[in-house]
């Protein structure tokens, strides 16, 4: 599929309130981070891991650190749009239900935004929330990046304002694919499901 985005896999967090590398846990035979590799590249043909060399683990991909390390993913999604000045479809490697029909939405919903839009995301229709890192950034997003994180504000969805924002709505029943490894219980929950799947 040629989209000409470069994936961009988010794998620098710590993992501190989950108390294990949750880059490496494993989900059905593949570790988090080959997994969401693997769906980046049915849309990229290039793709870059942020925060770690996954030469480690194994997985043959050119990475970068951030460049101004402590901003948390802001920092790293402009590390890379300010390195690469292209747009990024950025994936969180935490996401282990995250599937292809859920960035084929987001991509198809890419091209049709509007001029003023520098980031495509999901939006939860019940609650506002966006879908920061499941989201396609266009390199015009990097000054607002980065004035944002000159002002000590990090958190992405108030450093890119609604009106620079290009929204796929969804609802509450459709969240699944964003579930996220955070804490021991969503690792549990993760277990639970895995068990179900393979039964």
């Amino acid at each position: 599929m040629s989209t000409g985005l470069t994936g961009f896999i988010l794998a620098g967090g710590k993992s501190t309130r989950l108390g294990l590398d949750k880059v490496v846990l494993p989900y059905s035979g593949e570790t988090l981070l080959t997994r969401t590799v693997a769906l980046a590249s049915k849309f990229c043909a290039e793709i870059y891991v942020s925060g770690r060399d996954p030469r480690t683990m194994g997985i043959d991909l050119p990475w970068m650190l951030d460049d101004e390390p402590g901003r948390g993913p802001l920092g790293g999604i402009l590390t890379g749009l300010t390195r690469l000045n292209r747009p990024l479809l950025v994936l969180a490697c935490d996401l282990p239900m995250l599937d292809e029909g859920t960035v084929a939405r987001l991509v198809t919903a890419r091209s049709q935004r509007p001029d003023s839009a520098v980031i495509t995301t999901f939006l939860q229709q019940e609650t506002g929330w966006i879908e920061s890192l499941v989201s396609i950034y266009e390199p015009q997003a990097a000054p607002l990046l980065r004035e944002a994180g000159s002002k000590g504000l990090y958190k992405l969805s108030a450093a890119l304002h609604p009106t620079v924002r290009h929204h796929v709505p969804y609802s509450q029943h459709e969240a699944s694919p964003f579930f996220n490894i955070n804490f021991p219980a969503d690792l549990a929950m993760l277990r639970r499901v895995e068990g179900r799947e393979t039964a």
